[in-house]
C-alpha cells in the first residue's frame, strides 16, 4: 500500500514505523506526514500521543479517531518549511457530504525529550 502521506514510499518504509511506536519520527515534517497518514488510516491514538502534552486538554481520541473516518484524506502537499519547527501543508480530502474540501494550515511542533510533537496550527488562506 502506498503511504497516504504521498511520499512515494510504501506505508510500511514510511509512517507505520511511527504508527507502531517502532520509531519516532526525525523532524517535524515526518511527523506532520505520520499525523496525516493517522486521520487517513485512521488512528487517533496516535494523533493524541502525537500531540504536544500541554495542549491534549483541547483535544480527545475519539473526536480525532472521528474526524478520520468521516472524511476521505485523499492528498497531503507540503507547501512550505520556514523552520525546523514549523510545516505549511494543504490537505486534501472529501467531507462527509462528498465536497472536495482543502486544510491549509502552518503546524507549529516542538522537541521534548528528543520526539517531536503537534502544538498547534494557523489556518491559511
Amino acid at each position: 500500500m502506498n503511504c497516504p502521506c504521498c511520499s512515494g514510499k510504501s506505508y510500511e518504509e514510511c509512517c507505520k514505523p511511527y504508527h507502531t511506536g517502532e520509531k519516532n519520527a526525525p523532524t517535524a515534517e515526518a511527523l506532520m506526514r505520520s499525523r496525516f497518514s493517522a486521520f487517513a488510516i485512521p488512528n487517533g491514538k496516535y494523533l493524541m500521543e502525537t500531540t504536544s502534552p500541554s495542549k491534549r486538554q483541547f483535544h480527545n481520541t475519539k473526536d480525532l479517531q472521528e474526524w478520520g473516518e468521516i472524511n476521505e484524506w485523499t492528498k497531503l502537499e507540503i507547501v512550505d518549511k520556514p523552520s525546523m519547527n514549523k510545516v505549511e501543508f494543504k490537505a486534501y480530502y472529501t467531507d462527509e457530504d462528498g465536497q472536495q474540501q482543502i486544510h491549509h494550515e502552518l503546524s507549529q511542533f516542538k522537541m521534548i525529550q528528543n520526539r517531536w510533537f503537534y502544538v498547534s496550527g494557523e489556518f491559511m488562506d
